[in-house]
């Protein structure tokens, strides 16, 4: 009996073993069936965000819609000095828009004299500009500019000075230089500039790159001569953010840069300069 007892024990054993088996395949097919489902939710989420027109998903979103998600496609240029090329960053309706307001009141351009930090004129910038105002800066429109800028540079807006609106018309330039102070004057209205945001609002130009001469050894095309540095082409709602501040916080002397000439064509640029405070 005992034998036989035992023998039932062990006959039993096979079966008990196949149940596992069983129970574990179909485990395992229900996680991987599981898995896979998600995997196919997952790809069906993410593909619309990979779509050019990918807004269309923060139709509702205010923010996003301010900040061109989906639309702006950031590239490194240059570590040292340090310079982003941010395409698409504005649409071409806030590009004519800018342009628009600027048009009836543009002035010959200046530069700052660093003994009283007034604007003079002078050979070394040969474009007409203006600034817009206060009131201007609130309309909904120049305020997502702002707004944009200020995100993508990580830089308070109440940081920033008004913008200006610059137009090149062929054979005028600006002469390298730095966009931060060497006069106490300026230092007192909200310290010193820490970067800039550049940006293109005209297409079909010819020349009038902005010229970075320190920005590596390479050869680029400048007012159609061959010269030293980084060359950005001016495209129409693409724009240029660099930086006149070191990491350590001192002024970059490598961040100098120019206006090539204009060769053809109308060049259009509006400009954003930033200060370690707030800008008075």
């Amino acid at each position: 009996m005992k034998n036989s007892t035992r023998g039932g024990r062990l006959g039993t054993q096979p079966d008990s073993t196949m149940s596992r088996s069983k129970y574990i395949l179909a485990l395992l097919t229900v996680v991987t069936i599981g898995m896979i489902i998600g995997s196919l939710v997952q790809l069906a989420l993410i593909h619309p965000f990979e779509k050019t027109s990918g807004l269309s998903h923060w139709e509702n979103d205010k923010d996003a819609i301010a900040l061109r998600l989906g639309f702006v496609k950031p590239e490194v240029l240059s570590w040292s000095p340090r310079i982003i090329l941010l395409r698409n960053f504005l649409s071409l309706e806030e590009c004519d828009y800018l342009r628009a307001i600027a048009k009836p009141r543009l002035q010959i351009s200046t530069v700052v004299d660093v003994k009283t930090g007034k604007g003079i004129k002078s050979d070394v910038r040969t474009s007409s500009g203006m600034f817009l105002n206060s009131e201007e800066k609130k309309f909904p429109l120049v305020q997502a500019i702002e707004k944009r800028i200020a995100v993508f540079s990580q830089i308070p807006s109440e940081n920033g000075e008004l913008i200006q609106v610059l137009r090149y018309e062929p054979n005028q330039y600006y002469r390298p230089h730095h966009d931060y102070f060497s006069d106490e004057f300026n230092l007192k209205r909200g310290g010193q500039r820490v970067a800039t945001m550049l940006m293109y609002l005209s297409d079909d130009v010819e020349g009038g790159e902005t010229h970075f001469p320190l920005a590596g050894e390479a050869e680029c095309s400048c007012g159609g001569k061959m010269v030293k540095g980084l060359c950005v082409k001016p495209n129409k709602g693409d724009a240029v953010l660099f930086w006149s501040m070191d990491l350590n916080g001192e002024s970059d002397p490598k961040s100098v840069h120019g206006g090539c000439p204009v060769l053809k064509g109308e060049k259009w640029s509006a400009t954003k300069w930033m200060r370690q405070k707030t800008a008075l």
